[in-house]
């Protein structure tokens, strides 16, 4: 993986900068497109056979969708059959051996588990086909005339692998029209840089921190044990949302802009209000393609939260095909319904602080839901949250705690606007280029140093 991602930043994206940079903007998408998947199939040759064939299908349902569009029964039937398609590969690739567990807890059946291996990145850009042809189907976005083009869309390697998740809809134009400028590729050079660092210099480190402190969480007393919970707070985020802003980054240096998928979630003062800012792209697809299809909060309360239930132990499921990502769907859809329509008046009359504690405390909590997957630790762990019985925190715990003090503070500062805001007040001055190309310089060092002497530089959402 180190070497991987030295290869990446040095030698595969430095000549793939080069080329499409030389030759023709009329053959740059063609270039992208070949590039892309050349990308994906470099660990996996095979996958892009599936890859190719998601391209294809989905390319010529949404062509069939246009084409029958004054058809209603043909236009609906060529929808259903491509989204029918693309949940049945993701579910086969994804849920099989989920799927055979179940089965299995019947007593008279004992269907082999079948080991199949996940394709990187599959469930990303299966809602990103999906939402594409569906948005035809409505009419919320143009048919796609290029096969090329599309196939760039849905492979466009910054983000194909771990998000943001991309509706072609607010890319459409920039597939064909983009003009790539010097201050785009500047932004995106430091938006890559920023990601970089949170990923290798923070989220590998509170991983690091969170592997030593969950190794044995009944030996670490009830305080190691947050610490432990609090460092892998830190790690997902830190993760995700660094990978996030690399994908951005990387849109930018070949002319593209993808919206923001995070935007300071830790600072919320709701469950609410941590789902209008952590993966954005996602909770924005769950939200129009599948709760407000499903009628939204326009049938009654009583189906809104049905509706509800629904919509979050699909973005569980979303996540892994393990009960415990179930359960962290379903423990946030049941949160967010008491909030709505229980705790509403009484959260916002206590004060902020108390109301930034309690969403941290609830998010800690679910973290701790989506990390074990095992659901006898996930209960042990649960209970070690609170079981003074283990005392405080033990000597190991401490100085585990102790060593990585530093990097847990830096995280939590990080983790607000404090550093942006610090940073707007100072960026239009004469000479900040300056501070600004100096910083980059510094964290691309930092952590090219640190991904050589690191073995551990796990990305957390390629699972997904």
């Amino acid at each position: 993986m180190v070497f991987s991602s030295l290869v990446f930043l040095f030698a595969y994206l430095v000549v793939t900068l080069l080329i499409y940079y030389a030759v023709p903007r009329a053959a740059r998408n063609i270039f992208l497109f070949f590039i892309n998947l050349l990308f994906y199939g470099w660990g996996e040759p095979m996958l892009v056979f599936l890859m190719v064939f998601n391209i294809f299908f989905n390319y010529l349902g949404g062509f069939l969708v246009d084409k029958f569009r004054q058809d209603k029964k043909k236009k609906k039937l060529f929808l259903i059959l491509t989204c029918a398609l693309d949940i049945g590969i993701l579910a086969v690739f994804k849920y099989t051996g989920l799927i055979v567990d179940t089965v299995n807890l019947l007593p008279f059946l004992n269907i082999p588990t079948v080991e199949i291996s996940l394709p990187i990145g599959i469930s990303f850009y299966t809602f990103q086909t999906m939402s594409y042809v569906i948005d035809v189907y409505r009419d919320d976005a143009p048919v796609s005339k290029s096969f090329i083009n599309f196939g760039t869309y849905v492979a466009l390697f910054p983000q194909l692998i771990a998000g943001p998740i991309v509706r072609y809809r607010d890319v459409a134009y920039q597939l064909e029209h983009r003009r790539e400028t010097l201050d785009r590729f500047t932004k995106g050079v430091k938006l890559f840089c920023i990601g970089l660092g949170k990923k290798v210099l923070i989220a590998n480190q509170m991983g690091a921190l969170t592997t030593a402190m969950f190794s044995n969480t009944e030996e670490n007393g009830v305080l190691g044990t947050w610490v432990g919970i609090l460092g892998y707070t830190f790690q997902i985020y830190f993760d995700f949302s660094g990978y996030s802003d690399m994908a951005c980054g990387l849109g930018n240096m070949f002319g593209f802009e993808f919206l923001k998928n995070f935007n300071y979630p830790y600072i919320s003062t709701s469950i609410t209000d941590f789902w209008r800012r952590w993966h954005i792209s996602l909770s924005t697809w769950f939200k129009e393609y599948v709760y407000i299809p499903l009628g939204g909060n326009r049938k009654g309360v009583r189906r809104q939260i049905i509706n509800l239930l629904i919509v979050w132990g699909l973005t569980g499921l979303w996540h892994g095909a393990s009960y415990n990502f179930i359960f962290w769907g379903l423990y946030y859809g049941l949160l967010l319904i008491l909030e709505k329509f229980v705790l509403k008046k009484f959260l916002d009359k206590l004060p902020v602080v108390l109301r930034h504690v309690y969403t941290l405390f609830i998010v800690m909590i679910g973290w701790g839901l989506f990390y074990f997957t095992d659901v006898g630790q996930l209960f042990g762990f649960l209970g070690d949250l609170f079981n003074f019985g283990n005392g405080a925190i033990s000597e190991s715990a401490l100085n585990i705690t102790l060593s990585y003090l530093p990097v847990l503070v830096a995280a939590g500062v990080a983790s607000t606007p404090l550093a942006s805001s610090l940073y707007a007040k100072v960026s239009q001055r004469k000479y900040i280029w300056i501070a600004e190309t100096a910083f980059c310089a510094v964290v691309l060092f930092v952590s090219t140093a640190s991904l050589v002497q690191q073995s551990y530089n796990p990305f957390l959402y390629f699972r997904f």
